[in-house]
């Protein structure tokens, strides 16, 4: 049971989302939450605070009668509920309603109990609203995103339960699911901020750090099948540069390594006396970047997820609303905290960083199709009849398309801002659809690493040297085959290469 009386780290994140951890209001949170609406309850009178008793964005100079300050609440979550789009799919959802909960549990947005207790009746009971993808421009909050979640906690709109769309009316009764109380400022408490945004990045990055170990699994493997020399992987070379993402990659593949009869020492081969007699070299005395370069490549990869990490997590634990309630000082302060330019930032450095993981593994899997290259598969790892049958080659298309693709997606949302709002809000983040751009290419990444690990196994079956293999290897080698087994005669591979997707999506590869 998740307590949310700390802060949350990335872990509480994946236990809620993948292994369905419940949530509980732990009892200083209780109190932060009363406090905090029981002080703007009394601090609001006869004073003008922005969304409580004024207007929204450029018409906040309108003052609003005490008896439709309910009404104020009411008509904004309503008239901003204008998504469009695809849906978002449930885990996001998900991730955006903790991020949501987690903020306004801290006691800065002076909200009613009810709202809390409500997204975590929600959350619990695996109910999640009916979001678009599109919508928020990530200034003033991703409010069109957060809007539908809104519309949703005061019984309205739609939710996804048990994989149908449905009435949330229905749904909540049929629960014992109370809608959350609209009382001061609800409204804009849960619409102004950076949820959306932050939510759909931390389920990219649990999705990032497994697609980024399966590239160093396909790496690791790929060295073994060209019985590459091992010192590109050494310590001491890698030492000598001071990233610790590239130290890290290496030992990984190191690690990875350890036990395999096929990677070589140079000092056997190349430094042995006598090898500066030959003034030819049929096999190469280097290998080619993508194999010999992972470290320096996957590197800036771990280290920016990493960073994105750290910047995602200070996001979700604090304060992103409009304006701040502050207890402790007894003051209301208006500002901008709702912007979401750390968390679009990230974003677009994530998906540049993922974009060049999938670059790295179609250049990996054009070296294991070119026969001329590699020197040791037949073309396209072709185990038919070389003319009649076709081996891998139709799969390339994709992953070259795909790849292609992630290429355009990278262009960064972080400087696109087109004021809006009556040029209330004149420079914007994008946000929301920094992280769903990113999503796409991290999920388009998955297809690409699914069409090489599957001629990775094709070259495995081709060169039988299992009992070479490290124990890495071995371990998942057994499973991938029973996914897609070898190609001698062609079939469609459509099928086989989703589920090997759909596996490298959902398994760890260490």
């Amino acid at each position: 049971m998740l307590n949310l009386d700390n802060a949350l780290e990335f872990t509480d994140f994946y236990h809620v989302l993948v292994e369905n951890e419940n949530i509980e209001l732990g009892e200083a949170t209780q109190k932060r939450l009363e406090r905090s609406f029981q002080f703007l309850k009394e601090f609001s009178r006869n004073k003008i605070i922005y969304g409580v008793n004024t207007g929204f964005g450029p018409m906040a100079q309108y003052k609003i009668n005490d008896l439709d300050k309910v009404n104020l609440q009411l008509n904004l979550i309503r008239s901003h509920s204008t998504g469009a789009g695809a849906l978002m799919e449930p885990l996001y959802v998900k991730a955006l309603m903790l991020a949501r909960l987690n903020t306004l549990c801290l006691g800065k947005s002076g909200v009613h109990r009810s709202v809390a207790d409500t997204l975590i009746a929600m959350i619990n009971k695996d109910v999640t609203p009916v979001i678009f993808e599109h919508g928020g421009v990530g200034a003033s909050g991703d409010l069109v995103q957060l809007a539908h979640l809104a519309l949703v906690l005061i019984g309205e709109g739609e939710v996804l339960y048990k994989n149908e769309r449905r009435e949330t009316h229905g749904v909540f009764k049929e629960l014992g699911i109370k809608p959350a109380e609209i009382k001061i400022r609800e409204g804009l408490a849960i619409m102004n901020g950076t949820s959306a945004m932050t939510g759909i990045g931390l389920v990219n990055l649990i999705y990032a750090k497994r697609l980024l170990s399966w590239v160093v699994f396909c790496s690791s493997v790929i060295n073994e099948i060209v019985e590459a020399y091992d010192d590109h992987l050494s310590e001491e070379l890698n030492s000598s540069k001071l990233h610790p993402g590239q130290q890290e990659i290496a030992r990984k593949m190191r690690d990875h390594l350890s036990d395999s009869k096929l990677t070589r020492d140079r000092n056997d081969h190349l430094y042995s006396n006598g090898a500066d007699k030959n003034t030819f070299f049929k096999e190469k005395v280097q290998e080619y970047y993508s194999l010999r370069c992972v470290p320096q490549i996957l590197g800036p990869v771990s280290d920016t997820l990493e960073h994105s990490l750290k910047i995602l997590i200070e996001e979700v634990n604090s304060a992103n609303d409009n304006p701040i309630i502050d207890v402790d000082t007894e003051h209301v302060y208006h500002g901008g905290n709702f912007h979401g330019d750390y968390v679009s930032l990230e974003m677009d450095k994530l998906r540049l960083a993922i974009t060049k993981t999938s670059m790295l593994a179609e250049r990996q899997l054009n070296y294991l199709l070119n026969a001329k290259l590699n020197d040791i598969l037949p073309p396209f790892v072709n185990m038919g009849i070389l003319g009649l049958n076709f081996g891998m080659q139709g799969a390339q298309f994709t992953a070259v398309s795909t790849t292609a693709e992630n290429q355009m997606l990278s262009n960064s949302m972080y400087v696109h801002s087109i004021p809006n709002n009556n040029d209330n809000q004149d420079i914007v983040s994008m946000g929301a659809n920094s992280a769903n751009m990113t999503r796409k290419v991290i999920d388009n990444s998955f297809e690409v690493l699914s069409i090489e690990l599957a001629t990775i196994v094709q070259a495995l079956y081709h060169l039988d040297f299992d009992d070479k293999l490290s124990s890495a290897t071995k371990r998942k080698l057994s499973k991938l085959r029973t996914i897609i087994p070898q190609v001698k005669e062609d079939r469609p591979l459509y099928s086989e290469i989703g589920d090997l997707k759909e596996f490298l999506r959902n398994n760890e590869a260490y």
